[in-house]
């Protein structure tokens, strides 16, 4: 079989160039164009980067860098005109008008003048906007090569731009404009579960109640630069005591969710299930907002229930499904996992997915769109659905997924915050209250975006109340 003779590379010998002879390129500007370049460059004026101060600025939007446009004329002269082998001289340039995203530039380099006695060539250098309106013009001076070269074109790698923080702050904004929560904060004795409900007091998510060895919480935040100031404590002398006195205060009133600290599960969950109880099994999902996947994803249940029961599945979809519907959600997909996609009398798993979806059908688990047994690829991957046969409204595009057990449901959450590097926030469902249940290792950043959840959680049960 024969193969395709890969592109080339060539370049225009001094001698071959014209007075008047000129090469053109065509570029538009994408976002992820002044994400790459700002991270190339290090130039985050927030012009460029910051789209509420860009509205306030001069142009009123976010502008490209002058110097990415400058950056398609060195690409002429390196690549094509002359092309490989030419060595930049002098460049001159005007900037006469920004570049905003989605402008095309048509870049024109035209040969003005040769120099025969050092090879140098001077080329006058414009960039067109998609309206005809000058945005940069120029003169550059090369050294043009005087020896042929053609080389195979080298393939570039793909650069993904995963802005971690533009994603952090989407999360956030899932509850604009409401007011903040009151939430009790079982033992934040560490940095990390100190700092995660103070960023989201100050994010205005919440109104920490911090109940733990007063002390031993100053301590902590003294010592990692915390401020406290406004944030109300309430003393207690241990985690045990902690969690009765943070649960006491949701089970009274007295807060609207519940935020695990530096406490062990266990401790906390004790009393949540002596106190806050409700007829629906407690369950835990983690939501995954992944780089390479086009929505947010739902895991579930992997933090609460070891080996769920067929009945236990039903409330963890459930749960799932209502906090779907919270989040804006109001049919959303949900792929009961297994390891395999066909039914098979061996792995459980699969008979309770076939269940399941029957039981849906039938009305005992309401507001989603089921489907299994679905392997993790045919659940978020058409491609692997397809290949596979698989035809169904919920495989390649799964809004929630069921995991067989706790372990395989903590594995693959891990696996996406660690490997796929996703932004993880995780609430408990099932309770009087929400409750933001993180592990020990998360960051101040998860407990945030946990806490913007259980806020929106906490205004819809305020407004179902009221109905």
């Amino acid at each position: 079989m024969e193969h395709a003779a890969p592109p080339l590379i060539q370049n225009r010998t001094f001698d071959e160039i014209q007075v008047g002879d000129f090469a053109q390129l065509v570029r538009t500007l994408r976002p992820e164009d002044i994400h790459l370049f700002a991270a190339m460059s290090g130039d985050v004026n927030p012009t460029h980067v910051d789209l509420e101060y860009a509205r306030s600025g001069q142009f009123r939007e976010v502008v490209g860098h002058s110097m990415w446009g400058s950056t398609l004329i060195s690409t002429i002269l390196g690549t094509e005109f002359p092309g490989p082998g030419t060595v930049y001289v002098s460049q001159g340039l005007h900037f006469w008008r920004p570049i905003t995203i989605g402008d095309t530039l048509t870049i024109t380099v035209t040969c003005r003048e040769k120099f025969e006695h050092d090879h140098h060539i001077r080329f006058d250098c414009l960039a067109l906007n998609q309206d005809g309106l000058k945005v940069i013009d120029g003169v550059a001076e090369v050294l043009a090569p005087t020896e042929k070269v053609s080389r195979p074109r080298v393939v570039l790698p793909e650069v993904t731009i995963s802005d971690r923080e533009l994603r952090y702050r989407h999360l956030l904004s899932i509850s604009s404009g409401l007011a903040p929560i009151p939430i009790a904060v079982a033992h934040p004795c560490d940095r990390e579960s100190l700092l995660g409900p103070v960023q989201a007091a100050r994010a205005g998510l919440v109104e920490p109640i911090l109940v733990g060895p007063e002390a031993r919480i100053r301590g902590v935040a003294e010592e990692h630069g915390i401020d406290l100031a406004g944030l109300r404590i309430v003393d207690t002398e241990h985690s045990h005591a902690s969690a009765e006195v943070a649960v006491a205060l949701c089970r009274d009133g007295g807060a609207e969710a519940l935020m695990k600290g530096s406490l062990h599960t266990d401790e906390m969950m004790s009393e949540v299930i002596r106190h806050l109880r409700t007829g629906r099994r407690i369950s835990h999902v983690f939501l995954a907002d992944v780089p390479s996947y086009p929505h947010p994803l739902m895991i579930t249940d992997a933090a609460i229930i070891i080996e769920p029961t067929l009945m236990d599945k039903v409330d963890i979809i459930q749960n799932a499904i209502d906090l779907a519907h919270i989040l804006g959600l109001p049919d959303p997909k949900v792929a009961i996992l297994s390891a395999v996609e066909t039914v098979t009398p061996k792995i459980r798993s699969t008979i309770d997915a076939a269940a399941l979806c029957k039981m849906a059908d039938r009305g005992q688990i309401r507001g989603g769109l089921l489907d299994g047994p679905l392997a993790f690829d045919n659940a978020v991957s058409l491609v692997a659905a397809k290949t596979k046969g698989i035809r169904s409204a919920v495989a390649g595009q799964a809004d929630i997924l069921v995991v067989p057990d706790l372990e395989s449901g903590n594995m693959v959450a891990k696996q996406l915050e660690y490997l796929a590097n996703a932004l993880m926030a995780g609430v408990v469902l099932g309770a009087r209250v929400p409750i933001v249940l993180t592990s020990r290792a998360d960051t101040a950043e998860t407990r945030t975006a946990s806490c913007a959840v259980v806020q929106l959680m906490a205004h819809k049960k305020r407004e179902a109340l009221k109905a």
